[in-house]
């Protein structure tokens, strides 16, 4: 498997999404549903966010993580103090695990950056025992994120390179409204519902917005990295003007929106 997600350095993610993901892991348990006594796996882990938001909601058996970045998995290795939490690096589409060894098969931000998130779908079915539940969220770049838009819409404003990121990155896999649930649906999932889920990314500063993004983390970063010093200097500009939209730097707060599906094997 590949995947779209850039990463560099662990603490360059928290800053640009681990601090998020760690707001939006309790709303994404609610609706995934978890008991005591349960085996869980969590699919593309990341820097643990869900993986230890998991082991603070339940007493639960054991929590197996699997990340296909490296860095990711060092440092979710790094912060681990739970006998109940093994993390490994594994791929999505071909999960270390046998059949129906799970109670629930949960990704939080994932599929949307795996090509074959279809194939990582049917992965997660398998693992779980029948009855289990198999359930992900992932952002709504296009309607969802207007923090993220913000700077894709400038770039895109500066030139064909920008234009061409946001198409991708606006229609990632599994971002459409019903596109989860369709498959779901598709890979055999019964009782298949979808939501949508909110937090809010608040932020202290400009720089606290773009000096992860400037730095090459995530898809936003590998294209900005990407930029010669002219363009460089014309898009900080421009991004600055569009965060601080008239007003002094400062604190600005944005609402954002993931879509979560949930389906049971049968």
């Amino acid at each position: 498997m590949t995947s779209s997600f850039n990463v560099h350095d662990a603490a360059g993610y928290e800053q640009l999404m681990g601090r998020w993901s760690q707001r939006l892991a309790p709303l994404f348990i609610e609706f995934s549903g978890l008991a005591d006594g349960e085996k869980i796996v969590d699919v593309g882990c990341g820097t643990g966010s869900l993986t230890f938001a998991l082991a603070r909601t339940a007493d639960l058996a054991q929590i197996a993580a699997i990340d296909y970045s490296p860095v990711f998995v060092a440092e979710a290795s790094r912060r681990n103090t739970d006998p109940r939490i093994k993390i490994q690096q594994a791929d999505a589409c071909a999960l270390p695990f046998a059949d129906g060894t799970f109670d629930r098969a949960l990704a939080l931000l994932v599929l949307h950056f795996v090509p074959d998130a279809d194939k990582a779908v049917a992965e997660m079915r398998r693992v779980v025992r029948p009855g289990g539940v198999v359930a992900a969220a992932v952002w709504d770049h296009l309607g969802g994120m207007p923090g993220m838009r913000m700077m894709v819409d400038t770039v895109a404003a500066l030139g064909e390179g920008g234009r061409q990121l946001r198409a991708r990155y606006c229609f990632q896999p599994m971002m459409q409204p019903g596109e989860m649930k369709r498959t779901f649906v598709e890979q055999g999932l019964v009782d298949v519902s979808e939501t949508q889920l909110m937090i809010r990314m608040d932020y202290q500063n400009f720089d606290d917005y773009w000096a992860p993004i400037a730095a090459g983390e995530g898809p936003l970063g590998k294209y900005v990295a990407a930029l010669g010093p002219t363009e460089r200097a014309r898009t900080d500009a421009a991004l600055r003007d569009a965060y601080e939209a008239g007003r002094p730097d400062g604190p600005r707060s944005f609402a954002n929106v993931a879509w979560a599906c949930r389906g049971i094997v049968p």
